[in-house]
């Protein structure tokens, strides 16, 4: 089948707001060494294309200016030295720009098969949050079957992910943070020990109060935040000994004031990680991992993507406002196919 020369895209015209995306035409991509072409048939829209369309999130060097980190759909070529993957196959892939199109060229070795049993929307769902909560939960804060698990932000694609994730592999306690009673109560149905509404309860003390007497000393091992800002003082109170606090996102803000003190006592680390601009190479062994690990839980229906609407591709403006609001549960996806 002849490939077209151009191919529709939504584009980021100006920085600003969701009206700012635009349908535009673009050349075809085509596949370097290593990438795979994909026909694009869903891609997931995320907070990290709300801040490049913002103007504050730009994309790495190399990279499609177009936003969109994740796509699923058919492999229609393939580039120089790819042995693993033919044309027909259905993937879902991690991609470090150029989703919200009807192509995109990825390398390989980021792309991964559409788990048995779900459709295009539902893996178009996968890639940006399961990369990113495996690398940062399990490969970075060294996440055990055993421990107890906070995540920030539990309606969120991230949160739902990391919620499931983290009961698949044994945690004990799991807890998370919510701004509505609808929230906390979808995710305490989806695994989480206890949802708290951070409007009306402040997270440090429910979670002092709820493992006061627990063996191994109050407080949870790993945490997972995308908000920063002073809830870095409370994170730091809420942990065990030997903690871990993994920052993925600054929502609440960059800076904070922090004991130190408290840091060396009780032997806690405190690291983060962006995924857009690691290497294809380190991206690659998270794919693996994944496909080891998770893809047969996925396939098993043990953990799933949540996704809480799709819009047509052209409406990606109508998908930027519902991000926005912060009412979902879950994950938002663009439908092309």
């Amino acid at each position: 089948m002849a490939l077209p020369e151009t191919m529709r895209a939504i584009e980021i015209s100006e920085p600003g707001g969701p009206d700012v995306l635009k349908l535009t035409e673009r050349p075809m991509p085509v596949p370097g060494d290593g990438e795979v072409l994909i026909r694009v048939a869903a891609a997931g829209v995320n907070r990290p294309d709300v801040a490049q369309r913002k103007g504050l999130y730009p994309a790495p060097p190399g990279a499609s200016d177009l936003p969109g980190l994740e796509v699923s759909g058919e492999i229609v070529a393939t580039g120089p030295g790819v042995d693993a993957w033919n044309p027909g196959d259905k993937v879902c892939a991690l991609v470090s720009g150029g989703g919200y199109a009807e192509y995109v060229a990825v390398p390989g070795t980021q792309t991964l098969p559409v788990p048995e049993g779900l459709d295009m929307v539902q893996a178009a769902g996968i890639p940006e949050t399961f990369f990113t909560v495996w690398t940062n939960v399990f490969d970075r804060a060294r996440f055990a079957p055993g421990e107890r698990f906070l995540v920030h932000g539990g309606s969120s694609g991230i949160g739902t992910t990391a919620i499931q994730l983290c009961k698949a592999f044994g945690a004990t306690e799991i807890y998370t943070t919510v701004g509505t009673a609808e929230k906390a109560a979808f995710c305490e149905n989806l695994g989480a020990t206890k949802a708290i509404n951070y409007k009306t309860e402040a997270f440090d003390e429910v979670i002092a109060t709820l493992t006061a007497d627990s063996a191994g000393g109050k407080g949870v091992d790993v945490i997972l935040d995308m908000v920063g800002g002073d809830y870095t003082t409370r994170n730091i109170a809420s942990l065990r000994p030997d903690g871990r606090i993994v920052q993925i996102a600054l929502m609440g803000g960059a800076k904070t004031e922090i004991n130190l003190a408290k840091v060396m006592m009780n032997r806690l680390t405190l690291t983060g990680s962006t995924l857009r601009p690691q290497s294809v190479a380190t991206k690659a062994k998270i794919a693996t991992s994944l496909r080891e690990k998770v893809w047969p839980k996925l396939a098993a229906g043990e953990v799933a993507p949540v996704i809480h609407a799709t819009f047509p591709f052209d409406e990606a403006p109508a998908a930027h406002e519902l991000m926005e609001t912060s009412t979902h549960i879950g994950k938002i996806i663009l439908k092309l196919l």
